[in-house]
């Protein structure tokens, strides 16, 4: 997918409806709202791409493991990873979001940790194999950061038959609540603000609309 086609479908979807701001959920490298790296797993063409031009609106991009850790954050030190076509990582640590890149740190046998347990390893080892490594990945980066917990996100947790000590279950409607609070304050940039205070401790009552 390249950004101009991503955009062409989200405003068909968005035809005749209103909105104020947009947060896009990023699969790469972003700092402080701009994109720094072409993504793996997609086209080319997002780096320099105008998405505020594009969609006629404010818009807030952030990595979208990132994203999903915002709307699953309960306060305290969470570390967030995302089992999907690679691996999403992030922290929160007392209300500061530190966006991750764990997915190409090397792991073993000359591979990286996305190489262990993302789709393609999935594919590679089967089921049994795959849910040890990704135990493995688990207790070896707890060990590392020192998470108060972890939460599983990703397409690929449905796959998981049970979760690694001290992890919770992630969902990707979460996603959603993220990214109102990308709006809410300044996670991004900041450190803990009262307002992403409140959205924790508010945000679980509704659900971030889809659009």
């Amino acid at each position: 997918m390249t950004p101009g086609a991503m955009v062409r479908r989200l405003r068909s979807r968005l035809a005749g409806r209103s909105f104020d701001v947009v947060t896009i959920g990023y699969p790469g490298l972003v700092r402080r709202g701009k994109i720094l790296r072409e993504p793996y797993h997609l086209a080319n063409g997002w780096v320099a791409f105008d998405f505020r031009k594009a969609l006629g609106h404010p818009v807030r991009i952030m990595n979208d493991a990132a994203m999903q850790a915002l709307g699953s954050y309960e306060g305290g030190r969470m570390l967030f990873l995302g089992l999907g076509t690679g691996l999403g990582s992030a922290m929160i640590v007392d209300g500061r979001l530190l966006p991750m890149e764990l997915a190409h740190l090397p792991y073993k046998k000359g591979g990286t940790y996305e190489e262990f347990v993302g789709e393609a390893a999935l594919r590679r080892m089967g089921k049994k194999k795959w849910r040890k490594e990704v135990a493995k990945v688990v207790e070896q980066l707890s060990e590392a950061l020192q998470p108060e917990y972890v939460v599983i996100g990703g397409g690929n947790l449905r796959k998981l038959d049970r979760l690694p000590a001290s992890a919770r279950p992630g969902d990707n409607d979460n996603a959603y609540l993220g990214g109102v609070r990308a709006w809410d304050g300044d996670p991004l940039h900041a450190g803990p603000t009262p307002s992403l205070g409140r959205a924790v401790a508010h945000g679980r009552s509704g659900r971030a609309g889809r659009a």
